[in-house]
């Protein structure tokens, strides 16, 4: 019973501090920190051990998996030199460079604890740096860079403490080192390798989305499990079988295991993510009581602060350089600006893995109280002097996300291909299928692809078909679910049907809201990524008219949505939102390729031929 009010009590102080935060605005790490450590020090709260076995085999394996299940293979690998010059290479630089800060204060530890103490506090944390990146809004680059570093980092960091801790007790040779990091690398990634085939393998025989989500409980902790069981890396396992299970869920999964399973992962990965800062929080009281007096105040703060600055310090000095090498070998339009690198060598916030680890080292060894309050400490000032100031140098530095109206482009260029292809499928059913059935369907593909065209429009305050359409069916909607209950009152109907109705009913609510998106100010650029082609080289960006009409939509008294311009003969026309579409009608009728948004501070083009943006 203790247990589950403890249990209760911690969720409910998550969801508390959370909501808090958010009506603060305020980061909710750094408030859920905040509640810990004010709640660790008063006495009706209970003490909360966090146990390494909680952290390593009860947390970790599905904070890691959650994160690899929505992090992109591709942007891995187009990023890979940098995610391993700070997961692998960082990690060991700051593992020696703390070891020798450490030495230099405190002589009397040893070699072995103070490569322990670097190995502890070397890892950013996962959990850390996508909540800060989420919250401030940081370029795709930045945030793959941080994500996929953070997933990778704590498996160099606990071989480094393993090793360290093998060398308190013994004598640790150099090649037992190096073939300690290779069994570790290659074992977990071998087993996640193992792990992602077998479930994918299940999982094409496998169609209840309930069974499918179950089974994505057990990924983590068995892949976790088995590496550390041949003493292999259980954080690259797991990492490894997230990736390559998420790439290949739109495969081998139904619709509705996906749905089921990213629904049942976001709120998991939600009440971790927030928990495990309450939980940091309420180690602080343990472990200032913990301290044994034989070093003077003012010497341990001195100590705590002096391994605080030295992984600050090394990972912006290692950023730094390696971005300066890196710039040194890219040409001039490959070069990415310094303000991104500041922004990476400032976002090291530890974490909960840091507060675990530090308890795998033995309690005998020298100072080991102050070696604690020292990892404490550097978890502290990352999270609030670098999570609290990254905001604000991110808006000095003008780092800002992807414009929003490049990712509107690139995302209507992606739907209206699918839609062809769709479409030319339907093609082959015209002779078994009704023609009103196949126009209901082709009118439908095209909504879902004028509704993504319509997001990029810029000049009116005039409300689109697409948003005529989700505002008339939501009220119809609601007017449905209110008919739905009224039935179900009367208890005539079996409850089941009910449920199922207001399933569908909530289903396509959802892709209502889906679809709906920002329609804001966006700046329509042409640094679209649709795609290339000859057509698009031949035709540069020209210049549009002051105040654009479509000619025939003025003859016919027809209204448009947004206004196209032929590239090769100036020529403006609607677009395919707008009931007559005059600007595809133009192509058809002159085979003119290319034409250009005739929108306010839009540049994007669009080549008829080949379907591409840019």
């Amino acid at each position: 019973m203790d247990i589950l009010l403890l249990v209760v009590g911690l969720a409910v102080a998550t969801l508390v501090g959370t909501a808090l935060a958010e009506r603060l605005r305020l980061p909710p790490p750094m408030v859920l920190l905040a509640v810990g450590l004010v709640g660790s020090f008063l006495p009706m709260i209970p003490a909360v051990e966090l146990s390494p076995e909680l952290v390593l085999f009860g947390l970790l394996p599905p904070l890691l998996y959650s994160t690899s299940l929505q992090t992109s293979i591709q942007d891995i690998k187009a990023n890979i030199v940098p995610v391993l010059l700070l997961s692998v290479a960082l990690v060991v630089l700051t593992t020696l460079g703390v070891a020798a800060v450490v030495m230099a204060i405190m002589p009397d530890v040893g070699w072995p604890v103070a490569i322990a103490l670097g190995a502890v506090v070397a890892p950013p944390d996962a959990v850390s740096a996508s909540a800060v990146a989420r919250r401030i809004g940081l370029p795709r680059q930045i945030v793959t860079v941080l994500e996929g570093e953070s997933l990778l980092n704590d498996a160099t960091a606990l071989v480094s403490l393993r090793t360290a801790i093998a060398a308190i007790s013994g004598t640790v040779a150099v090649a037992t080192i190096a073939e300690d990091f290779v069994v570790a690398a290659g074992g977990g990634l071998i087993i996640g390798l193992l792990v992602a085939l077998v479930v994918v393998q299940v999982r094409r025989l496998v169609h209840d989305p309930l069974i499918d989500t179950g089974i994505s409980f057990v990924i983590p902790f068995a892949a976790y499990l088995v590496a550390e069981e041949i003493e292999a890396s259980g954080v690259i396992a797991v990492v490894v079988a997230g990736l390559l299970i998420g790439h290949k869920a739109p495969i081998v999964q139904t619709s509705a295991s996906r749905i089921t399973e990213r629904v049942t992962w976001t709120s998991i990965a939600y009440l971790l993510e927030h928990a495990v800062f309450l939980l940091i929080g309420l180690q602080a009281a343990s472990i200032v009581a913990g301290l044994d007096g034989s070093v003077s105040a003012l010497r341990a703060i001195g100590f705590c602060l002096a391994v605080l600055a030295a992984v600050i310090v090394l990972r912006v000095l290692w950023v730094s350089l390696v971005h300066g090498i890196q710039n040194l070998t890219r040409k001039d339009r490959d070069r990415e600006p310094w303000s991104h690198a500041l922004v990476v060598s400032w976002a090291g916030m530890r974490g909960v893995v840091t507060i675990a680890a530090v308890f795998v080292i033995p309690a005998s060894v020298p100072h080991h109280d102050l070696l604690v309050l020292a990892s404490l400490t550097v978890v502290l000032g990352t999270l609030y002097l670098q999570g609290l100031s990254l905001p604000w140098l991110t808006r000095l530095l003008r780092v800002r996300p992807e414009d929003p109206a490049v990712e509107a482009l690139a995302r209507a260029t992606v739907l209206h291909k699918a839609g062809e292809a769709g479409l030319a499928e339907l093609e082959t059913c015209a002779g078994e299928t009704p023609e009103d059935v196949i126009a209901g369907v082709r009118a439908r593909v095209d909504q879902r692809s004028f509704a993504a065209w319509e997001r990029l429009s810029t000049s009116s305050d005039d409300e689109t078909p697409s948003q005529a359409y989700t505002r008339v069916r939501r009220r119809m909607l609601r007017a449905e679910r209110t008919k739905v209950l009224e039935i179900r009152s009367k208890g005539r109907t079996p409850s089941h049907v009910i449920r199922e109705v207001l399933g569908m009913l909530d289903l396509e609510e959802s892709m209502l809201d889906e679809a709906e998106g920002a329609h804001g100010d966006m700046v329509a650029t042409g640094a679209g990524e649709g795609g290339w082609c000859e057509e698009l080289q031949a035709f540069p960006i020209a210049e549009t008219p002051e105040d654009p009409v479509c000619a025939s939509c003025v003859a016919e008294g027809a209204r448009w949505v947004a206004l196209r311009q032929c590239l090769e003969c100036g020529h403006v026309g609607c677009c395919d939102s707008s009931p007559a579409q005059h600007a595809t009608n133009h192509f058809h009728d002159t085979g003119h390729p290319v034409m250009q948004s005739a929108e306010a501070g839009e540049t994007w083009r669009w080549c008829y031929i080949h379907h591409a943006t840019a």
